[in-house]
Protein backbone atom coordinates (compact mmCIF):
# COMPACT_ATOMS: atom_id res chain seq x y z
CA UNK A 1 0.00 0.00 0.00
CA UNK A 2 2.72 2.35 0.93
CA UNK A 3 4.48 1.86 -2.63
CA UNK A 4 1.28 2.61 -4.15
CA UNK A 5 0.77 5.66 -2.64
CA UNK A 6 4.58 6.73 -3.56
CA UNK A 7 3.67 5.60 -7.01
CA UNK A 8 0.31 8.35 -6.72
CA UNK A 9 2.87 10.92 -5.31
CA UNK A 10 5.42 10.63 -8.02
CA UNK A 11 2.71 10.89 -10.79
CA UNK A 12 1.35 14.04 -8.45
CA UNK A 13 4.69 15.72 -9.19
CA UNK A 14 5.13 14.73 -13.03
CA UNK A 15 1.31 15.73 -13.61
CA UNK A 16 2.45 20.37 -13.40
CA UNK A 17 4.79 19.42 -16.46
CA UNK A 18 1.70 18.51 -18.69
CA UNK A 19 0.11 21.52 -18.07
CA UNK A 20 2.54 23.70 -19.51
CA UNK A 21 1.94 22.55 -22.65
CA UNK A 22 0.96 25.23 -25.22
CA UNK A 23 -0.29 25.46 -28.37
CA UNK A 24 1.70 28.10 -30.56
CA UNK A 25 0.73 30.52 -33.44
CA UNK A 26 3.08 31.54 -36.18
CA UNK A 27 2.33 35.38 -37.23
CA UNK A 28 3.68 36.70 -40.46
CA UNK A 29 4.10 40.68 -41.60
CA UNK A 30 5.32 42.85 -44.34
CA UNK A 31 5.67 46.22 -44.88
CA UNK A 32 4.73 49.09 -43.64
CA UNK A 33 7.19 51.90 -42.18
CA UNK A 34 9.89 51.28 -39.07
CA UNK A 35 10.38 55.05 -37.66
CA UNK A 36 13.09 55.08 -34.48
CA UNK A 37 14.98 57.61 -32.32
CA UNK A 38 16.32 58.20 -28.76
CA UNK A 39 12.68 57.37 -27.40
CA UNK A 40 12.19 54.28 -29.23
CA UNK A 41 10.93 52.73 -32.58
CA UNK A 42 7.30 52.26 -33.80
CA UNK A 43 5.69 50.41 -36.19
CA UNK A 44 2.28 51.16 -38.54
CA UNK A 45 1.20 50.04 -41.61
CA UNK A 46 2.28 46.48 -41.62
CA UNK A 47 -0.45 43.84 -43.18
CA UNK A 48 -0.13 40.53 -41.91
CA UNK A 49 -0.07 37.84 -45.06
CA UNK A 50 0.17 34.46 -42.60
CA UNK A 51 -2.09 33.77 -39.54
CA UNK A 52 -1.26 30.43 -38.58
CA UNK A 53 -2.39 27.99 -41.44
CA UNK A 54 -4.49 31.36 -42.66
CA UNK A 55 -2.68 32.49 -45.53
CA UNK A 56 -3.64 36.17 -47.87
CA UNK A 57 -2.45 39.23 -49.09
CA UNK A 58 -4.30 41.47 -46.53
CA UNK A 59 -5.35 39.34 -43.05
CA UNK A 60 -5.05 41.98 -40.53
CA UNK A 61 -2.38 44.67 -39.34
CA UNK A 62 0.55 44.86 -36.79
CA UNK A 63 1.91 47.92 -34.99
CA UNK A 64 3.86 48.03 -31.90
CA UNK A 65 6.31 50.83 -30.20
CA UNK A 66 8.88 50.36 -27.86
CA UNK A 67 10.40 52.26 -24.86
CA UNK A 68 13.49 54.68 -24.99
CA UNK A 69 16.71 53.22 -26.29
CA UNK A 70 18.77 52.35 -22.94
CA UNK A 71 22.46 51.89 -24.84
CA UNK A 72 22.92 52.58 -28.75
CA UNK A 73 20.79 54.34 -30.87
CA UNK A 74 18.38 53.48 -33.61
CA UNK A 75 21.49 53.86 -36.15
CA UNK A 76 24.33 51.36 -35.09
CA UNK A 77 21.58 49.42 -32.84
CA UNK A 78 20.76 48.67 -29.22
CA UNK A 79 19.02 47.96 -26.22
CA UNK A 80 15.28 49.08 -25.61
CA UNK A 81 13.34 49.48 -22.37
CA UNK A 82 10.59 47.60 -21.26
CA UNK A 83 7.55 49.21 -22.68
CA UNK A 84 5.54 50.26 -25.24
CA UNK A 85 2.75 48.02 -26.84
CA UNK A 86 2.72 45.27 -29.12
CA UNK A 87 -1.12 44.85 -31.51
CA UNK A 88 -2.19 42.23 -33.58
CA UNK A 89 -5.46 42.76 -35.43
CA UNK A 90 -7.43 40.76 -37.91
CA UNK A 91 -9.96 41.89 -40.40
CA UNK A 92 -12.15 38.45 -40.39
CA UNK A 93 -10.86 36.89 -43.70
CA UNK A 94 -10.00 33.08 -44.37
CA UNK A 95 -10.68 32.55 -40.77
CA UNK A 96 -8.56 35.15 -39.00
CA UNK A 97 -10.70 36.74 -36.31
CA UNK A 98 -11.94 40.31 -36.53
CA UNK A 99 -10.23 42.43 -33.97
CA UNK A 100 -7.25 42.26 -31.45
CA UNK A 101 -5.75 38.94 -31.57
CA UNK A 102 -2.99 39.92 -29.20
CA UNK A 103 -2.48 42.86 -27.44
CA UNK A 104 0.78 43.54 -25.02
CA UNK A 105 4.21 45.14 -24.50
CA UNK A 106 7.67 44.73 -24.03
CA UNK A 107 7.66 43.76 -20.81
CA UNK A 108 11.51 42.98 -21.00
CA UNK A 109 12.85 45.60 -23.69
CA UNK A 110 13.73 44.74 -27.09
CA UNK A 111 17.55 44.45 -29.22
CA UNK A 112 17.72 46.20 -32.35
CA UNK A 113 20.93 44.58 -34.15
CA UNK A 114 23.00 46.06 -36.94
CA UNK A 115 23.87 43.35 -39.20
CA UNK A 116 26.52 44.27 -41.95
CA UNK A 117 25.94 41.24 -44.65
CA UNK A 118 29.04 40.09 -46.71
CA UNK A 119 28.00 42.76 -49.47
CA UNK A 120 28.28 45.71 -47.39
CA UNK A 121 24.36 45.62 -47.10
CA UNK A 122 22.76 46.52 -43.23
CA UNK A 123 20.23 44.37 -41.75
CA UNK A 124 18.48 45.67 -38.49
CA UNK A 125 16.59 43.25 -36.21
CA UNK A 126 14.41 43.92 -33.52
CA UNK A 127 13.91 40.95 -31.21
CA UNK A 128 11.84 40.61 -27.85
CA UNK A 129 9.80 38.84 -26.17
CA UNK A 130 6.46 40.23 -26.03
CA UNK A 131 3.43 39.52 -22.76
CA UNK A 132 0.06 40.42 -22.81
CA UNK A 133 -1.81 42.67 -19.84
CA UNK A 134 -3.10 39.47 -18.11
CA UNK A 135 0.33 37.94 -18.36
CA UNK A 136 -1.00 34.98 -19.68
CA UNK A 137 -0.16 34.60 -23.32
CA UNK A 138 3.24 35.79 -25.06
CA UNK A 139 4.76 36.05 -27.79
CA UNK A 140 8.44 36.36 -29.16
CA UNK A 141 8.64 38.49 -32.30
CA UNK A 142 11.16 39.07 -34.72
CA UNK A 143 11.03 42.30 -37.13
CA UNK A 144 13.63 43.13 -40.18
CA UNK A 145 14.90 46.17 -42.27
CA UNK A 146 16.79 45.94 -44.57
CA UNK A 147 18.65 49.33 -45.50
CA UNK A 148 20.76 48.76 -48.34
CA UNK A 149 24.81 50.37 -47.51
CA UNK A 150 22.68 52.66 -46.46
CA UNK A 151 22.08 53.39 -41.97
CA UNK A 152 18.31 53.33 -40.90
CA UNK A 153 18.36 56.86 -41.04
CA UNK A 154 14.91 57.70 -38.84
CA UNK A 155 12.35 55.93 -40.81
CA UNK A 156 11.96 53.21 -43.40
CA UNK A 157 9.98 50.49 -45.15
CA UNK A 158 9.74 47.07 -43.63
CA UNK A 159 11.00 44.11 -44.88
CA UNK A 160 9.87 41.18 -42.71
CA UNK A 161 8.06 40.11 -39.04
CA UNK A 162 7.80 37.28 -37.64
CA UNK A 163 5.89 36.56 -34.55
CA UNK A 164 5.21 33.39 -32.46
CA UNK A 165 2.20 33.80 -30.27
CA UNK A 166 2.26 31.00 -27.21
CA UNK A 167 -1.23 30.08 -25.67
CA UNK A 168 -1.85 27.71 -22.88
CA UNK A 169 -3.45 24.98 -23.66
CA UNK A 170 -7.00 24.88 -22.12
CA UNK A 171 -7.62 20.95 -22.54
CA UNK A 172 -4.67 20.46 -20.73
CA UNK A 173 -4.87 22.64 -18.08
CA UNK A 174 -8.62 21.07 -17.45
CA UNK A 175 -7.15 17.50 -17.81
CA UNK A 176 -4.25 18.48 -14.96
CA UNK A 177 -7.27 19.58 -12.65
CA UNK A 178 -9.33 16.22 -12.86
CA UNK A 179 -6.14 14.40 -12.71
CA UNK A 180 -6.00 16.05 -9.20
CA UNK A 181 -9.22 15.70 -8.21
CA UNK A 182 -9.09 12.12 -8.90
CA UNK A 183 -5.45 11.64 -7.29
CA UNK A 184 -6.97 13.75 -3.99
CA UNK A 185 -10.24 11.01 -3.82
CA UNK A 186 -7.49 7.94 -4.29
CA UNK A 187 -5.51 9.32 -1.26
CA UNK A 188 -8.64 10.24 0.54
CA UNK A 189 -10.34 6.51 0.45
CA UNK A 190 -6.60 5.08 1.22
CA UNK A 191 -6.63 6.68 4.34
CA UNK A 192 -10.26 6.19 5.35
CA UNK A 193 -9.29 2.73 4.99
CA UNK A 194 -6.34 2.55 6.68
Amino acid sequence: MVKKVLLLAVLALALPLAAFADSSIDISNAGGTITGNASGLSLSGSTLFKVGSAVGSNLGSLTFSTGAFTSGNAQMGGTLAAGGSFVITGNGTNGVPNGVIFSGSFNNGATWDLVTLANGTHNYVLTGAVVSASGQVGATTQITINTGKGFFNGATSLSSGDTNLTVPEPGTLSLFGTGLIGLAGAIRRKLSLS
